[in-house]
């Protein structure tokens, strides 16, 4: 019973010196100048135009398209015409469901 007792008690002492002990020390007087944490990006900005961007403005804006599929894109757009929707880059080869729904926040069709 004795022993339980100052498990219970004991157990929380050590367990906070070593979290105490890998802190980092503090220094007096040292004033840290305060830092940006937040960066606001305006989503309309960053979404890519399908029927605008260049082959090697999709290559570097969009995930897991690389010279190819970016050229593949350009291609069938200037073959068919503007895109209606984001979906109509199923009809590329190479495009499939993962791939778009990996850059579906990250493009639009105006």
């Amino acid at each position: 019973m004795r022993n339980t007792v100052l498990n219970f008690l004991l157990l929380p002492l050590f367990a906070g010196l070593s979290f105490s002990a890998n802190a980092e020390p503090t220094t007096v007087g040292a004033v840290k100048e305060p830092m940006l944490l937040v960066h606001q990006v305006d989503a309309q900005s960053a979404l890519v135009d399908l029927n605008k961007a260049d082959a090697a403005t999709l290559q570097r804006e969009l995930n897991g398209i690389g010279k190819a599929k970016a050229d593949a894109i350009v291609a069938y757009r200037e073959a068919n015409g503007p895109f209606t929707s984001v979906d109509e880059l199923l009809e590329i080869k190479g495009v499939g469901n993962a791939l778009l729904e990996r850059n579906r926040s990250k493009v639009t069709v105006e």
